[in-house]
């Protein structure tokens, strides 16, 4: 088992989730190793917080398998659950309880044995900035402070898996930023799922992505090969005398868009490059070039790109 825990700590096959005909996630495959931040990365509507429940036992898959640390989740759902911590979109606060009351609670529904209550308790808090207001009810707390108590109680058992469902919703810049950095620092000791829509929380949060669209996983890796899908395969073109755009369409040209009365932008597939090409038609028939550049996609245009093929 401390082999299993020490390498893959969840691993969902052919993950699928049907609600009548409509597919909500389809034939999802995922891997989170120990010490990673996975990011779920997708607009609304694309099936994260499905897979986000089905991950966390709280909703079955129609089809697939999902395993916790080795430790099958539809077989010993008990077992499995025990390594997840789980805050969902909206925290399951009680808002007439003060954090120190709602942490024991908490702790106690993870079946934390009482001589490491304390202890547990503690640590949360510490972590997660609540000492100074320990004893404050819970409904009295900013919103930023109120989401820093879910995700205390999300770890209070120490988990092996944190599992965050769109945690920075409804903060501002400052409260977002602090969250951020509390889930950092949570991918040191944790495996964390991450699940957004905010293109820069995966950026400065997440070690990998997987980002969805319409129930499937359209995309899996690395954010640097993330980054790096759409660099190099487009142009910028400028042209002191320009031609008619079809006469710019050359061998490994996928699309030309003038985007200026002498500028334009060249797409083209990822194993040619029509530079060379531009060049000698420019100079042999008096484009006048005084412009190109390679042009490097931001992460941005590529979650458009990904989210908007058919």
């Amino acid at each position: 088992m401390a082999q299993e825990i020490s390498s893959t700590t969840v691993l969902a096959h052919q993950l699928s989730r049907w609600f009548g005909a409509r597919s909500a996630v389809l034939e999802l495959n995922l891997e989170l190793k120990k010490g990673e931040v996975l990011g779920f990365l997708g607009p609304n509507g694309a099936g994260k917080t499905t897979t986000m429940r089905m991950l966390t036992g709280n909703l079955a898959p129609s089809a697939g398998s999902i395993s916790i640390c080795g430790i099958d989740l539809l077989d010993q759902p008990k077992a499995a659950k025990q390594l997840i911590g789980y805050l969902p979109e909206d925290p399951p606060l009680y808002h007439e309880l003060n954090v120190d009351e709602y942490l024991a609670l908490a702790a106690r529904l993870h079946r934390v044995a009482k001589p490491e209550l304390k202890n547990n308790m503690e640590q949360a808090k510490q972590r997660c900035g609540l000492n100074e207001v320990s004893k404050q009810l819970i409904g009295s707390l900013s919103r930023g402070y109120q989401q820093r108590v879910g995700l205390a109680q999300a770890i209070i058992h120490n988990p092996e898996v944190v599992i965050l469902d769109e945690p920075t919703v409804g903060l501002d810049p400052i409260q977002m930023r602090e969250i951020r950095t509390l889930i950092r620092e949570l991918g040191g000791a944790h495996s964390v799922i991450l699940s957004t829509h905010i293109l820069p929380e995966v950026e400065s949060v997440c070690d990998r992505v997987i980002i969805m669209h319409q129930g499937k996983g359209v995309y899996s890796g690395s954010i640097n090969a993330l980054r790096e899908m759409r660099e190099g395969h487009s142009l910028q073109l400028g042209l002191r005398n320009p031609p008619q755009t079809a006469q710019l369409q050359m061998p490994g040209v996928i699309a030309v868009e003038k985007i200026a009365d002498t500028l334009f932008t060249i797409q083209f597939n990822p194993d040619a490059d029509p530079s060379e090409a531009l060049v000698k038609a420019a100079a042999a028939q008096g484009w006048e070039l005084y412009q190109i550049n390679r042009q490097r996609a931001n992460l941005e245009d590529v979650f458009v790109q990904l989210t908007q093929q058919e």
